[in-house]
């Protein structure tokens, strides 16, 4: 399509020559993008303009218009593509660098690679969804509460370091081209959205003015003025009973008007059904669609609500010329995009696809990886550690060996993911012996060992499985590809070609085989599969044991054939399947413990995963509930596997994988050595491996709070502010945000406060001195905190720097806050200038009457 684009683009170029008029403005990039949209508009029918308003928007041959889809992701790399790509630590990871030039490298090393993909796809014809240029990322709702499964999509609790992440983050991936963009970038979810998942298609948000302007609208606010994000994505939930793509205030008198925002609005895939199909605030689906186009929601993802706008012009809800408006935005997105343009105007279209997953983007993924880890505890100085010291190390756990917990959710596939068994494994070599033992499943007391053995499994004489593929989720119809496969285990991108035409976007698959065990006993199939698969034997089809882990058991007698079939079903996203066939044993706390007793230390592996929070997921099990969870303490069995290893006498290392704060009382108050690692992405075993004997200094810094039990928290469909993150939390945490230690000290001295004559800025100033015996990153911290008659944070984040000091190295930070930092939102919402004392303080983390006395931190008012 783009190749008949540019003839026709030639062929209409040649009548502008030669005829001295053209005949379709629009194809003239000659012409200001204002001129060419609505040249462009004005030739289309009614219809036509519509279906130019749905997320998969599909061609107009008559003009050339090519189809596109607007849904694509790149949270922490390009998402669901079925290329391979570099996935960098999950979001929450990435706050955790604190690090604003590594996050925009970052967005740059990504949309390289989604510029890549998106040209190859249009030249080979395959475009679609999850190949564009429109990221729906970066998500930057305020991770209020850490029950909430999506929150590790965010850049943390606080507005200012999430605004400051996310506008690098938007101007690494819109790029600098004073014409063209890079690609699109899309700060969601607007707004006033952070949980309960099960309740999100449902959920009227209340807020006081002071929290919406305070808490939950800034880094929006920031996004669009400062970083000119192009993309806004309206949220599920409606907001003081109107929903929130069809709402007053914040689509229409706050973003528009206020703001001045320019670029296009998406809503939540269905959230324009939610109107009356949830929210039952309006009748119909002409009523809701033509209510949103009119709040400014220019683009519809979900079902094609959006269709019955051609029947909400008949009813006289909306007029043509008000679809022209919304329309007029998103083809102003699709020109600045380059969409309509010869590939030799647009800067980016020659970059090639052998960006993807190149030496500097991997690398780069190590580093942010490494950057993120947060040393939480490190009792006697225990890490790092001696390999030249150590005999035997044991891992234990259930995230030691698993490659999909460091992609955590919205990822696209790395061609190579190193788990921390493996970078442990890699760091020691033979130096060391390292013994692993599983232990214990993530949230369940079973463990599975595989002891697949390919001759165990033939089909018609042949090892292996017949495979029959259909492009429909029913199986009907002859498949359209039929092969023998010698395994079960793929890993598929959204709408990748699985030979034959087929593709793995609404596709259904069987395959079938037959078991002959060697030996009498009980056999467990493990099957683990996105979208669902399910197991028959006999042609019966089996109930799974375990609450996340799929296991089917089999009483199997020696020689007997057991004929095999596994049915699966794929819609879209991610498409993966693996069939597995092992032991599979209750846990036994004990007989771990006593298995590793005898290693130097235990490093024990464990936390959450994207299996158990995440976006609106069925997981309904103790602790969490569908995505959400109800319990922050890490799951039960998990820490009674940590007391028994404790228990032991040997130092345990607990390396945390989440992507939430955890409550870790009793780890804590235990355990010598604590890391968060979060979801690390590719390179996040390796990164694990660097901090554990070393190699690299941690230097991550938390972006939330860490409280002790889901007891310090409100009520979590609470949105007040009261008594939640660091700016309002009256209690104790276990760890603080902002915290995080290193294996070297720093010291700071010499504050300055100098307010400017006219006392409208202050420029701080002081020194900062590595006092340990390592090369180290400090990040310093700076605070503000004003008390007035009106609820102000109890201190709020106002600046930060990541500086490298060599032992015995000094350097003098500057940071200047203007008339902007030094304000408070008053409880009308307004802006208003701090007043009386002003306490400021710089260091390594919040100020406290220990880190003053550390000199980890300095403070001083001003009045």
């Amino acid at each position: 399509m783009k190749k008949e684009l540019n003839l026709i683009c030639s062929l209409l170029l040649f009548s502008v020559t030669v005829a001295g008029q053209a005949t379709c403005k629009f194809l003239n990039p000659e012409l200001p993008i204002v001129e060419r949209v609505n040249d462009l508009v004005g030739r289309l029918t009614l219809e036509e303009k519509i279906s130019q308003m749905l997320n998969n928007a599909p061609a107009i041959d008559r003009l050339g218009i090519p189809a596109y889809n607007w849904w694509n992701e790149c949270l922490h790399g390009v998402a669901r593509s079925p290329y391979p790509v570099t996935s960098f630590p999950q979001a929450i990871a990435m706050a955790a660098t604190w690090d604003t030039e590594s996050v925009h490298q970052m967005a740059v090393y990504a949309s390289d690679e989604g510029r890549a993909i998106y040209h190859d796809a249009t030249r080979k014809g395959t475009p679609g969804i999850f190949r564009g240029l429109t990221y729906w990322s970066p998500n930057i709702n305020i991770f209020r509460d850490p029950r909430w499964g999506r929150g590790q999509e965010t850049y943390g609790e606080d507005p200012f370091l999430t605004a400051s992440i996310g506008v690098s983050f938007v101007k690494g991936l819109q790029g600098d081209d004073p014409v063209y963009l890079k690609s699109s970038a899309c700060a969601k979810h607007y707004a006033v959205h952070s949980g309960p998942e099960w309740n999100r298609h449902t959920y009227d948000a209340k807020v006081n003015n002071h929290d919406l302007w305070d808490t939950y609208l800034p880094a929006f606010k920031e996004l669009v003025v400062e970083g000119k994000v192009t993309g806004v994505m309206c949220a599920y939930n409606s907001f003081f009973g109107q929903p929130c793509c069809g709402n007053d205030l914040l689509m229409m008198d706050i973003l528009r008007n206020h703001w001045k925002f320019g670029g296009y609005v998406t809503s939540d895939c269905g959230a324009v059904e939610d109107f009356y199909n949830t929210h039952k605030t309006h009748q119909d689906a002409a009523a809701a669609s033509a209510d949103a186009v009119l709040h400014g929601t220019d683009c519809e993802c979900g079902n094609g609500a959006y269709r019955a706008l051609a029947d909400a012009v008949l009813r006289g809800l909306i007029t043509e010329k008000q679809i022209d408006e919304s329309l007029k935005k998103l083809f102003e997105i699709r020109f600045r995009l380059g969409m309509f343009d010869p590939d030799d105007r647009v800067p980016y279209s020659n970059i090639p696809l052998s960006v993807l997953e190149c030496d500097a983007h991997k690398a780069h993924a190590l580093k942010m990886a490494r950057q993120s880890i947060v040393l939480l505890k490190n009792q006697d100085q225990l890490l790092p550690l001696n390999k030249n010291k150590i005999k035997k190390i044991a891992v234990v756990g259930p995230n030691a060996d698993d490659k999909s917990v460091l992609l955590a959710n919205y990822y696209g596939y790395p061609s190579h993911i190193t788990t921390a068994l493996e970078g442990i494994q890699k760091k020691v070599g033979n130096q060391v012996e390292v013994v692993y033992e599983k232990g214990v499943n993530l949230t369940d007391d079973f463990v599975f060992t595989s002891a697949y053995e390919d001759a165990l499994f033939c089909y018609d004489g042949q090892q292996g499985f017949k495979a029959d593929y259909y492009q429909n989720t029913q199986w009907q119809g002859n498949p359209g590809l039929s092969r023998l496969e010698k395994t079960v285990d793929y890993q598929w991108g959204d709408g990748q070609d699985v030979g034959d035409g087929i593709i793995t976007r609404q596709m259904s698959a069987v395959w079938s085989t037959v078991f002959t065990p060697k030996q009498t006993g009980e056999v467990c199939f493990e099957l683990k599969a996105d979208d669902k698969a399910e197991l028959y034997i006999d042609g019966v089809k089996q109930n799974k044991v375990g609450n996340i882990n799929s296991y089917y058991l089999l009483n199997a007698e020696k020689g007997k054939s057991y004929p095999i079939e596994i049915r699966y079903v794929q819609h879209a996203d991610n498409a993966e399947i693996k069939f597995d066939m092992g032991i599979l044993r209750k846990a036994d706390y004990k007989q771990t413990a006593a298995a590793v007793k005898d290693a130097d230390v235990i490093i024990f592996v464990g936390g959450l995963s994207a299996k158990v929070e995440g976006e609106e997921m069925g997981v309904e099990i103790e602790g969490f509930k569908r995505g959400d969870r109800t319990s922050i303490s890490i799951p039960s069995v998990q820490q009674n596997l940590l007391k028994e290893l404790y228990a032991t006498g040997k130092p345990v290392v607990f390396v945390m994988m989440t992507g939430s704060a955890l409550g870790l009382e009793w780890e804590s108050a235990h355990l010598p050595a604590i890391l968060n690692a979060w979801y690390g992405g590719q390179a996040g075993g390796q990164a694990i491996a660097d901090v554990l004997f070393g190699d690299y200094n941690p230097s991550g810094r938390l972006p939330l709070t860490f409280y002790k039990s889901v007891n310090d928290l409100p009520d979590f469909e609470d949105y007040s502010m009261e008594n939640r993150t660091y700016r309002y939390f009256t209690g104790t945490p276990v760890y603080p945000f902002g915290y995080g230690l290193s294996y070297t000290t720093f010291q700071y001295s010499s504050l300055k406060l100098q307010p400017s004559p006219d006392k409208r800025s202050v420029k701080v100033t002081a020194k900062i001195t590595n006092t340990g015996k390592m090369e180290g990153e400090e990040v310093a911290q700076l605070y503000v905190s004003n008390p007035r008659d009106f609820v102000t944070p109890i201190r709020a984040l106002k600046g930060f720097k990541r500086i490298n000091l060599k032992p015995g190295e000094s350097q003098t930070v500057e940071f200047v806050l203007t008339s902007k930092e030094l304000s408070v939102v008053d409880i009308s919402g307004k802006s208003v200038p701090m007043k009386g004392k002003v306490q400021i303080s710089l260091g390594g983390g919040q100020p406290s009457t220990q880190m003053i006395k550390s000199k980890s931190c300095v403070q001083g008012d001003i009045l």
